[in-house]
């Protein structure tokens, strides 16, 4: 109850053996969590960034593990930084990430393996402690995600729960992600450093904070002779995520890099509020769209005669007709809390729910 976990995964659809090339983390990235808990400061409040680094044991096999050496030994730094991202202090000096779950032999075998009792006993042996209080895990763990790619991708054609001849398919079964992990007590994520016995509720406004991950590259790869690789220049985002399914299934394909090298900072995610206002997906809920031909999204049309009288189709009103009545004042729409973002026009329905969601948080106000 005083800590939060937070958790950012990285590369999909990893076979946990992965033979012969075996996923990791990239020794050449910035790794790093964003944290905001204060709406006075432009950018992160607190980061935590993460470096690895990699080391063959035993140059002279072709085995990823073998008479207890490791090849690709993965181990990592861990900085903090509580200014803005202008100074940093390590706090994890040589964590050590699993290797990947070879099998038995690899992981068990005390003759030509590492003579672990089990993987499980790994993983926990690399929990590290922060010098600053928090607890650090990166590694390779089982993609704890449920969803049915085929059907969501096959133009919004998720498949129903209980068909047994067409039902919904966990894509992600038996497969792995490298993940980041840390567990913060809550005093250290608090703008004022207060525990959670200090919060006057549950919906204590002091106690909301803002958690988004990114991958950095430096500018300039360069490729030499015997496959010796150089990375010089500046570090530039190349991936972030905060929501899941914001890249997936809210930001279009030709939008995606863009999207992933901007920050959520300034107001620079406003160029993509179009794509929440007006998702693609809501043109398969709506029957004067693409509705007939998506049949699986039946259960989920959109109202058009919402209390009779609001329509939230794509590029409809929604309530935008209420714009500016006083009977908003002290609510989330009213124009001197978020009425100017929530009610932009009069033709972004979902501006007032799934954007929220995504971008302002769900006000704790009296709807």
């Amino acid at each position: 109850p005083n800590t939060i976990t937070i958790i950012a995964n990285y590369i999909p659809f990893e076979s946990p053996d992965g033979a012969p090339n075996f996923y990791d983390f990239g020794t050449n990235v910035r790794y790093e969590i964003h944290i905001k808990n204060k709406a006075s400061t432009a950018g992160d409040d607190i980061t935590y960034r993460f470096t690895f680094s990699k080391v063959n044991q035993d140059p002279t096999t072709f085995f990823y593990i073998r008479l207890g050496q490791q090849n690709l030994k993965t181990t990592y730094k861990c900085e903090k930084s509580t200014d803005g991202g202008n100074t940093f202090t390590t706090i994890v000096a040589n964590g050590v990430v699993p290797p990947a779950n070879v099998g038995p032999r690899s992981i068990e075998d005390k003759t030509v393996g590492l003579g672990a009792s089990s993987y499980d006993a790994l993983a926990q042996q690399a929990i590290a402690n922060a010098s600053t209080g928090e607890k650090v895990f990166c590694g390779p763990v089982d993609d704890p995600f449920f969803v049915d790619l085929a059907g969501a991708f096959d133009v919004g054609n998720f498949r129903p729960e209980g068909n047994a001849v067409n039902s919904p398919k966990d894509a992600l079964n038996r497969f792995n992600v490298h993940t980041i992990a840390i567990k913060v007590p809550i005093n250290l994520l608090q703008k004022d450093g207060k525990s959670v016995a200090q919060a006057a509720t549950i919906l204590d406004p002091d106690y909301v904070i803002g958690v988004w991950a990114s991958a950095s590259r430096q500018m300039i790869q360069t490729l030499y002779a015997g496959a010796d690789i150089g990375n010089d220049g500046k570090f530039v985002q190349v991936s972030r995520l905060g929501m899941p399914l914001t890249n997936e299934a809210v930001i279009p394909i030709g939008m995606k890099d863009k999207w992933n090298a901007a920050s959520p900072y300034g107001g620079e995610d406003l160029q993509f509020a179009k794509y929440f206002t007006n998702p693609e997906l809501a043109l398969y809920m709506d029957d004067s769209q693409f509705g007939t031909a998506v049949p699986s999204l039946n259960a989920l049309r959109i109202q058009s005669k919402s209390l009779g009288a609001f329509d939230f189709r794509n590029g409809k009103p929604g309530l935008f007709g209420l714009k500016g009545n006083a009977a908003l004042n002290g609510t989330a729409l009213s124009e001197a809390a978020f009425g100017g973002i929530l009610l932009p026009d009069n033709k972004s329905p979902r501006a007032v729910d799934l954007l929220p969601i995504f971008y302002t948080g769900v006000p704790n106000l009296a709807p």
